[in-house]
């Protein structure tokens, strides 16, 4: 039925690399994004966007003289010169508006002078101001128009209360749209003041996708099932998304130019557009530098959405394997680690005479080749096993023979990253034999933590712990673009190809985009919460092997910190028995915790009627988090809230699981449901001791355990990680 097919926004266009930064300063206008309180708006004013347009007209010249304002209209937006005259000698320079921002805050972005800027920030109205930033692409490796995971075959009529359009624009028509691909639009106004235009050569100023990114990510969480799909002979199969009947809405940020782009005026102009199209879900593989919630606005637009009832995933970064490394931790935000899958692509290479071949780990697309090369293999030498160690002078130009421990106890990656900084001209590492182009399916262990997966704790929320989940993100076989080969064969030539496979936590937020719309489409009364609450409670903490999930940079078991509550379960989150709920007025209360003020805590949450009488640092999470102090000695309270959403009455009695070091004793042990929707509290206190036995105190940096509600006689399990954590 057409009520049980939601409408999936796919934002996951891109991951970007955390190291945005505000643009420089400099005698120029510069970009910059406006919040202001809706409730000053002058009586005379019909709309927000009538007064913002307003205020902007009004602003004066140095020499005290309005200049006006420009609009943002197409024609305006080409214009790769700000207009400018001379009074004087001082330049005069017209506002230029952007985007007026209607559910992702109150507010615009407009192109601005200092001097504008200080009377803005003297108006009655101002909250905040945000200057542009940048965010650039940040993957693990820098079909016909519409393909089949795109096909809209078997699907109905799109729903009467979508509002989205598709734009025609280079290369792409808006009747490219059918019953699956139901919205496309561009966002680019921000870019094009900073790289003054979008490079026709080598990206399309248009919904159309060039990168291929927003077309892997897309059809990963809904993409229609395509028999046949491979990857030049790897992962044979049927390629399907996790959600395959449900809508897609495809918002394109990025471009490139000399570098792959984004601005934050458009990513929020997208989010709001995307709220207002009428979204379910929100996925989104993107990211900047951490910074207060207040200062975040991608925190503050997925904190409008959350208002919306839209669910919201985000990509927990690339840039592991250290801690303190999360993206996205805002608690509203569902953030989404990366982990492999039980398959691996394996190939051989005969060296020499012909007379030994050795096989390892590849997804190279041919036969090649390779003569006069001359080999390296420190075999014997322990010494060459460690990181740091190569001598470029032995090494350089060499094919370097590596061991390579298919079990997981090797890192790879680390190697390679050695390897390349010595100057070695390739690597081969060698493990059990296989045949070429074979894809090996039910390997051991997985799932694993991807290596560049980000880490917990977040440094701007230690007391939430983040990541919240592990969902599939290395070696992805999902849809891509035929203008754009992905298959490398030389230096500059590469193969094209309808699907590719690719990595990254941009390919894990997807996965639970996907099964979150699933959830939605089949409890429609879950709050985003609650949705999370499922996956988290149900999700995987032993891999295939019945072991820890393990942590592939170390070769040993990962902790909560790495992986969070584990690795996703689709299945089992579509009945999960209990879930922690939270409502808006919690996440007012902790934001209230954390000591923001109430400006603060209006610009975050877009709300003008609030208090802080409740102020606390325990949310109603599905994982606990301590943070150890410098005593010996640490103890938390946590006071929690659980909702039955089973059917008929229950009684649940609690499990803990603790390591060496930790107490954990949870009150009441057991906790009845009178029916479903009933409600039940309990206390968890844990107390960690630090001098506990010859444990060293740094191994209580993710030292865990868990508590798990069994329902008696009968099937459900609810599970959370209890995790100590050395605060940043």
């Amino acid at each position: 039925m057409e009520r049980l097919i939601p409408l999936g926004l796919v934002i996951s266009l891109f991951l970007f690399f955390p190291i945005a930064t505000s643009l420089p300063a400099s005698g120029r206008p510069r970009t910059y994004i406006i919040n202001m309180d809706k409730s000053a708006m002058p009586a005379a004013f019909s709309s927000h966007h009538d007064w913002y347009m307003s205020t902007l007209s009004s602003l004066l010249s140095p020499d005290g003289f309005s200049v006006g304002s420009r609009g943002s209209n197409k024609r305006e937006n080409k214009s790769t010169e700000h207009e400018a005259s001379m009074v004087g000698q001082f330049p005069i320079f017209s506002p230029l508006h952007l985007y007026t921002y209607n559910h992702v805050m109150d507010g615009f972005s407009a192109v601005l002078s200092q001097a504008h800027l200080d009377q803005l920030h003297e108006l009655p109205g101002h909250l905040a101001t945000y200057p542009e930033t940048i965010g650039h692409l940040h993957t693990t490796r820098a079909p016909t128009f519409l393909g089949e995971s795109f096909n809209d075959e078997g699907l109905p009529p799109v729903p009467k209360r979508w509002r989205g359009a598709c734009e025609t624009g280079t290369e792409f028509n808006a009747s490219y749209c059918n019953r699956k691909l139901i919205g496309a639009r561009s966002f680019s106004k921000g870019m094009q003041q900073e790289k003054q235009n979008i490079s026709k050569t080598n990206d399309y100023d248009s919904p159309r996708d060039f990168l291929g990114h927003g077309s892997h990510t897309s059809s990963i969480a809904a993409g229609s099932s395509a028999v046949g799909a491979e990857y030049f002979g790897y992962a044979k199969g049927k390629a399907i998304g996790m959600a395959p009947k449900a809508r897609i809405a495809m918002y394109k940020v990025l471009f490139f130019d000399e570098s792959y782009d984004t601005a934050v005026t458009d990513v929020l102009a997208s989010l709001d557009q995307a709220i207002e199209d009428g979204v379910d879900v929100l996925s989104l593989s993107l990211g900047f530098f951490e910074t207060p919630f207040d200062e975040n606005p991608i925190a503050i637009g997925a904190f409008a959405a959350l208002k919306k009832g839209i669910f919201v995933s985000c990509s927990a970064g690339n840039n592991g394997p250290h801690a303190y490394t999360i993206l996205n931790g805002a608690p509203w935000i569902t953030t989404v680690g990366a982990g492999t899958i039980d398959r691996e692509f394996v190939a051989h290479v005969t060296l020499g005479d012909g007379e030994l071949t050795v096989t390892g780990k590849s997804v190279y697309p041919e036969n090649l080749f390779v003569s006069d090369v001359p080999i390296y293999f420190g075999h014997g030498n322990r010494t060459k096993e460690l990181l740091y160690s190569l001598d470029p002078e032995e090494v350089a130009g060499k094919y370097i023979f590596c061991d390579f421990d298919s079990s997981g106890q090797t890192n790879a990656y680390a190697q390679i990253d050695e390897m390349d900084t010595a100057g070695a001209a390739g690597a081969i590492f060698s493990s059990s034999e296989g045949p070429f182009q074979t894809t090996l399916l039910d390997t051991k262990p997985a799932p694993q933590v991807a290596y560049f997966s980000s880490r917990g704790p977040d440094r701007k929320s230690p007391w939430i712990l983040k990541p919240d989940i592990l969902a599939p993100g290395v070696d992805i076989l999902a849809a891509w673009v035929l203008n754009r080969g992905f298959a490398p064969i030389d230096d500059d030539d590469y193969l094209l190809t309808d699907y590719a496979l690719e990595s990254g936590t941009s390919m894990s937020c997807p996965h639970a985009a996907g099964i979150a719309t699933l959830l939605k489409a089949a409890h429609r009364d879950w709050s985003s919460a609650a949705i999370r609450s499922a996956m988290m409670t149900t999700a995987e903490v032993f891999d295939n092997a019945n072991g820890r999930i393990i942590d592939m940079t170390t070769g040993v078991a990962g902790t909560p910190l790495d992986f969070g509550a584990g690795h996703i379960n689709p299945n089992k989150a579509m009945d999960p028995g209990l879930v922690y709920d939270i409502e808006i007025q919690d996440y007012i209360n902790y934001l209230c915790g954390l000591n923001y003020i109430s400006k603060q805590i209006r610009t975050i949450t877009g709300m003008h009627q609030f208090n802080c009488d409740s102020a606390t640092l325990d949310l109603n999470y599905p994982s606990f988090i301590i943070l150890l102090n410098n005593t010996n000695t640490t103890g938390t309270t946590f006071q929690k809230e659980l909702t039955n959403v089973a059917e008929g009455s229950s009684v649940y009695r609690a499990v803990v699981r603790a390591p060496s070091g930790m107490k954990a004793v949870v009150q009441p042990a057991t906790i009845t449901f009178a029916g479903k929707y009933s409600e039940a509290k309990f206390q968890l206190t844990v107390e960690i001791d630090v001098g506990v036995g010859s444990i060293p105190e740094s191994d209580y940096f993710g030292n865990y355990g868990f508590l798990s509600w069994y329902e008696v006689n009968g099937k459900h399990q609810v599970t959370s990680p209890i995790v100590s954590a050395f605060a940043p």
